[in-house]
């Protein structure tokens, strides 16, 4: 066999590998010194207060060549959570809100990625705060292109949605703490 023919042979060969890496499940450990979750407040409908939840752990997979295959699984300390000032976050830490005794973590469970575009795309899951589990979307904008970043590339992305805290068993104070939340999630994902 002369060498055009085998270099001609090998070809569909070295195309089906790189394929089939490219398909591979990429895993992701969450970077938890650069990962923060924010939670905003209206505060007697004329500003707001924002908590934060500091300690992060998580996983992400994400494959290729489907997306709808993508997984994460985060879950947050709440009993870390950081308020404006002591009363907030007392408040924040007892029995009418987190209640971080009894639910220390707050945990998102999320499997599908629908991407909308390169950057940009959705996760499906569930979220469960307070012992209440609820079906909850992130809307989720990445610094790459997170199906063709490979193996070897950390990616940061931002997830933002909104929940109602009476979905959660968080219903006092309601003459002076709205009740829809948004949620912020700053993070970054490294390979294992």
């Amino acid at each position: 066999m002369t060498t055009l023919l085998k270099r001609l042979f090998l070809l569909p060969v070295f195309a089906a590998l790189l394929a089939a890496n490219s398909s591979a499940p990429v895993r992701y450990t969450l970077d938890e010194s650069n990962s923060l979750l924010s939670a905003k407040v209206p505060f007697f409908g004329l500003s707001s207060k924002t908590a934060t939840f500091p300690k992060v752990r998580g996983t992400a997979t994400i494959v290729g060549s489907d997306p709808s295959k993508a997984e994460i699984d985060i879950a947050w300390d709440a009993t870390a959570i950081t308020a404006p000032d002591s009363v907030t976050l007392g408040r924040l830490k007892g029995e009418k809100f987190f209640w971080v005794e009894q639910y220390p973590r707050i945990r998102f469970k999320g499997q599908g990625l629908a991407m909308t575009s390169a950057t940009k795309g959705t996760i499906t899951g569930q979220l469960t705060a307070r012992g209440v589990t609820r079906d909850q979307s992130l809307s989720v904008t990445f610094d790459q292109d997170p199906l063709k970043a490979g193996a070897n590339a950390p990616i940061t992305f931002t997830a933002k949605t909104k929940i109602d805290r009476r979905q959660f068993g968080m219903k006092s104070f309601q003459l002076i703490v709205g009740n829809k939340v948004d949620i912020t999630f700053d993070a970054r994902i490294v390979p294992q």
